[in-house]
């Protein structure tokens, strides 16, 4: 399940927009800047809803700090007629706006609309020596083959869908197991990315133990 922060201070809207989305994605909450940045280190987010005006900030402050690691979707709430809020946002590399007040539909369908087009539809990731094709489930290093087990198959493809991002150790074994957790320990997931780091044995690593919270692909 994709994982939306939302960061919007009136809590009245914030959870108005959660409800909207809870029953296709994992939504956190933040109504401020401070508790946004917190969220944000800690815990990987597939797309961000940004409210501008912040009691702690402006928002576009926590958009350029963003973009100077990662390129997750970000759509700004803004005030009816803030055109030039519009502007500094798209010009600080916001992919979407939304004007106040709005249709929760109409925001429900811009998040679907930028999920969609992040998507690797084809399941092909060529990434310097490597090519990863899940549609033929063929892995390579070179001309070398790699075999890899469907639990190693899973784990790469959740790293290849969010490259650069922190994934958490229970996001991975959720994504891994198939939501299929109850009996699963976490000392498993440490043999499975291991199991996956001696098959690709490429220097530098490709995969990047993030320490407290889980692992990252890191080769682009």
């Amino acid at each position: 399940m994709k994982t939306i922060l939302i960061v919007e201070d009136d809590k009245k809207l914030n959870d108005g927009i959660k409800l909207a989305l809870r029953n296709e994605f994992r939504c956190l909450q933040a109504f401020s800047l401070r508790s946004a940045s917190d969220i944000y280190k800690e815990q990987s987010a597939d797309l961000i809803i940004l409210d501008v005006n912040l009691p702690d900030g402006n928002g576009m402050d926590f958009l350029t700090e963003i973009r100077k690691t990662d390129d997750v979707p970000i759509i700004l709430l803004t005030a009816n007629k803030m055109e030039m809020d519009i502007v500094s946002g798209l010009e600080l590399g916001a992919n979407d706006y939304i004007t106040k007040p709005f249709s929760l539909m109409v925001l429900r369908a811009r998040v679907g609309v930028q999920l969609r087009d992040r998507k690797n539809s084809s399941g092909v990731y060529k990434i310097d020596e490597f090519s990863f094709d899940f549609g033929k489930m063929e892995f390579m290093r070179g001309s070398d083959i790699l075999e890899l087990s469907k639990t190693e198959q899973r784990l790469l493809r959740c790293l290849l869908e969010n490259r650069g991002k922190n994934m958490s150790r229970s996001q991975l074994i959720d994504y891994i197991w198939q939501g299929d957790t109850e009996y699963v320990e976490e000392h498993a997931l440490t043999v499975v990315v291991n199991r996956l780091r001696n098959k690709l044995g490429s220097q530098p690593e490709c995969i990047k133990t993030v320490y407290g919270v889980g692992y990252k692909w890191v080769r682009n």
